[in-house]
């Protein structure tokens, strides 16, 4: 199976304008963005990697990087709808797409592994994606945060065959009797979703076609556009292995909290 990685990337942002240029110790976001996707490896699978931008200032930049670069309408909404516009403009249809955003230099290369060898062995799958199991003490710290910040981080459930039954802002399931759980279990059972995703081309192009979902407008959560119409996600338990985690990029105070990540990391 071909697998393209698009990594959506456009130079208007409210909060941080110009953010895949911007550098974060020594190189620019959207560098960053594109070495761990360079690192992505899966046996006898080809993987292609391309920047999809409508910016002229990216292209120059992403050409300067040695990519491959798609130009795509300014109008795009969303990263999904840029990725979707990448890959229509392909002479060869790819059997799986990942979208990588160009904001998240902290995705440990083997979570898009997971994804693609996921993708492969479970044909029946419309798309897939990642999620994490939380230890009790980072619960603690992802309850923390909510008081401050209440729509950052996003839960989700699973079924028995670990398909996805629903995504949400809040922190669900509730525990009952949380004291004995805690007892019990050394994990916590609140698993937070990672937003990276595989899609194959033809759910690609139904998620775009789609209007926008009831439930989808009330969360933010694109991905409950695909539930509400019945299509499959799979979902892949993953471990950081003790990498520093940040999930995205979208303010100057995280350009300064990446910087002292990757500071403390093995990331150069």
């Amino acid at each position: 199976m071909s697998t393209v990685i698009v990594i959506p990337a456009r130079f208007g942002s409210k909060r941080l304008p110009g953010k895949p240029l911007i550098p974060i110790a020594g190189k620019t976001l959207l560098q960053r963005v594109y070495e761990v996707a360079l690192q992505v490896k899966v046996p006898d699978s080809p993987i292609e990697v391309m920047i999809a931008t409508d910016d002229e200032r990216i292209r120059q930049h992403a050409l300067d990087l040695g990519a491959k670069v798609v130009m795509t309408p300014t109008e795009c909404p969303t990263g999904t709808d840029r990725t979707l516009a990448c890959v229509q403009q392909l002479s060869v249809r790819p059997d799986i797409i990942i979208n990588l955003q160009g904001d998240a230099p902290f995705t440990p290369p083997h979570f898009l592994s997971s994804l693609i060898q996921t993708m492969q062995g479970h044909p029946s799958a419309d798309l897939a994606t990642p999620f994490v199991q939380l230890t009790w003490e980072e619960l603690d710290r992802f309850r923390k945060s909510k008081l401050m910040t209440p729509f950052s981080g996003t839960t989700v459930a699973v079924d028995n065959n670990g398909y996805a039954l629903w995504f949400s802002k809040l922190i669900f399931p509730s525990i009952r009797d949380e004291d004995q759980y805690r007892e019990r279990h050394p994990l916590s059972p609140i698993r937070k979703h990672i937003g990276v995703y595989g899609y194959r081309y033809h759910a690609l192009e139904k998620f775009v076609a789609l209007p926008e979902g009831y439930y989808e407008k009330l969360e933010g959560l694109e991905q409950l556009r695909c539930l509400e119409n019945g299509m499959r996600i799979k979902m892949i338990q993953v471990d950081y292995q003790g990498a520093k985690a940040l999930s995205g990029i979208d303010s100057p105070e995280d350009v300064i909290r990446a910087e002292a990540l990757l500071k403390e990391s093995i990331i150069t």
